[in-house]
């Protein structure tokens, strides 16, 4: 792998698990999820993954509806929190069941859940990318910078993205969310650093380390 793309260890090691999720899931047995919710968690979980199915099938079949539907559902329905918080360690990655049964979650899950659902309603991968960032806490003027993750929808390969925020309500083009400064960004399709070109510079491979364990419960918890 070429020098410039290691840019920290843990952090690739969540690319490389993320696309290998991505080739391997197509869609959500929601029927299967639900019964792993009552099972694994009780009435309030399945509740949750009941809405969040609801929300999918009563979404419009216009790509832009679909977004703002996705968006909401997840800004309105889960709490940002810290994972030492929720999970009491410093770097969880959790699934969408995971984050709905206990209402809260970080960036990174919020950008993966509405990548998932998204997939789901029929939006081909490489229109999305998963995009690490880094976002100007306290405004213009602020010198104080925080590792962020959110969702960027490309309409076409080379239009500008709009971006999918849990620390906003609405869906904004790149242009207009100038606190963020974009790192890198991946897919199905491989991974893409800031400034290096429109060319994949890495793709998966088969290497999962440590997040094998959690996208395996991904896919037996019914993400096919």
């Amino acid at each position: 792998m070429h020098q410039k793309l290691r840019i920290a260890t843990s952090i690739l090691l969540i690319v490389l698990a993320t696309v290998w999720f991505a080739r391997q899931s197509q869609s959500i047995d929601f029927e299967q999820l639900e019964q792993i919710a009552a099972k694994r968690y009780g009435n309030e979980a399945l509740q949750a993954v009941h809405s969040w199915r609801i929300a999918l099938e009563n979404t419009g079949k216009k790509e832009n509806e679909q977004l703002k539907a996705v968006n909401t559902f997840f800004n309105q329905q889960i709490l940002f929190e810290d994972d030492k918080v929720i999970w009491g360690q410093s770097d969880y990655w959790a699934t969408p069941l995971e984050i709905l049964w206990k209402g809260s979650a970080d960036c990174e899950d919020f950008a993966i859940a509405k990548y998932v659902s998204l997939k789901a309603l029929g939006i081909a991968p490489e229109k999305l990318r998963l995009t690490y960032v880094k976002a100007r806490i306290g405004g213009p003027s602020s010198d104080f910078f925080q590792a962020h993750m959110v969702l960027a929808y490309y309409a076409n390969p080379n239009d500008e993205p709009m971006i999918l925020d849990n620390l906003i309500t609405d869906i904004r083009p790149a242009s207009r969310r100038q606190d963020l400064i974009p790192i890198f960004s991946f897919n199905a399709e491989g991974l893409w650093v800031a400034g290096a070109g429109p060319s994949p510079q890495a793709s998966g491979t088969s290497r999962l380390s440590r997040w094998k364990d959690v996208l395996e419960r991904m896919k037996a918890d019914g993400y096919q």
